[in-house]
């Protein structure tokens, strides 16, 4: 089972749009997809689920804020897969060749990261490693143990646009990360600034866990797949010249890149999630929407080549 966290540390990129038509294009094609959202914004929760349906039976039991608060209380982990939820209008238009399913966010996710955070510290430098290793791994240990159940194929976690403690769980929980990010000055300039903070946190957790506290830790060594380009404007077939200038800026980094990219059209994107299905499902459309669908699959073929899927 892969894990990817796809993240940027810029909102409005079009992160939950592609992890949305990622997961409906992956389930299409025959994979068993679980998303996490762990975004308090939810975004990703209502894109597949009616807001007034997950007011009535979510916020009580189903949602992962809901599982981090048991942790928080010192209570038993509970399995992630008592968490998910397959949302019926998407899944019937898979016509079962595979399968999506969702773990919900709850806005109330962002008071976990203040809970999670009173729990780091400690008397000696030890406990504090000790601390930092545990409350860092929930997510990785709830994984562990639903890749057991051999349920699912792949999962994709959508971050929230920061680097706490919720992300820094996804991160030590996954095997890769996708960043999307518009090409303009404000999306791009950040990438190199969360690739310093993911390579720290990889060095700091697996310096850790070298202490002697009778645990065998697994070290983390996630890769990044690359940064997919999103909100393309084109002319004449390729990106404009002012947002090819920023993809080249990015590229110069070495900074690994998707061919495909996504192109922009507020319009298809912005009606989604009120259908509760990605774009990309949306088979059979007009020569625009076509168009938009093609860069999503010749994304997702690449991407499934970059992890082996």
């Amino acid at each position: 089972m892969k894990v990817v966290s796809v993240m940027n540390y810029k909102g409005g990129v079009g992160k939950t749009t592609v992890t949305a038509n990622l997961a409906g294009e992956l389930a299409f094609r025959g994979y068993n997809v679980l998303l996490i959202d762990v975004d308090p914004q939810t975004n990703l929760t209502f894109s597949f689920i009616k807001p007034d349906i997950w007011n009535k039976s979510f916020p009580n039991s189903k949602t992962l804020k809901k599982w981090f608060d048991n942790i928080i209380d010192e209570n038993p982990l509970t399995p992630l897969k008592d968490l998910t939820f397959d949302p019926e209008t998407v899944n019937k238009l898979l016509e079962s060749k595979g399968r999506l399913s969702l773990i919900s966010s709850d806005l109330g996710l962002i008071n976990v990261d203040v809970e999670l955070a009173s729990k780091l510290g400690g008397s000696t430098i030890l406990l504090i490693k000790k601390n930092f290793l545990k409350n860092h791994q929930w997510l990785a240990k709830g994984l562990k143990e639903l890749e057991s159940n051999k349920l699912y194929d792949i999962v994709l976690i959508d971050c929230p646009p920061n680097f706490n403690i919720v992300t820094k769980n996804s991160i030590v929980a996954s095997d890769y990360i996708l960043i999307p990010a518009k090409p303009d000055y404000l999306s791009t300039i950040g990438i190199d600034y969360l690739l310093r903070h993911v390579k720290q946190l990889v060095k700091d957790f697996n310096d850790f866990i070298k202490l002697d506290d009778g645990i065998v830790h697994k070290g983390i060594n996630p890769q990044i797949l690359g940064v997919l380009f999103t909100m393309v404007q084109t002319h004449g077939g390729e990106p404009i010249a002012a947002q090819r200038q920023y993809i080249n800026q990015t590229k110069e980094l070495g900074i690994a890149t998707f061919t495909p990219y996504i192109k922009e059209n507020k319009t298809i994107f912005g009606n989604a999630p009120e259908a509760s299905y990605p774009v990309v499902l949306k088979r059979g459309s007009s020569d625009t929407e076509r168009e938009v669908i093609h860069g999503i699959q010749e994304f997702t073929s690449e991407f499934i080549n970059k992890v082996n899927l």
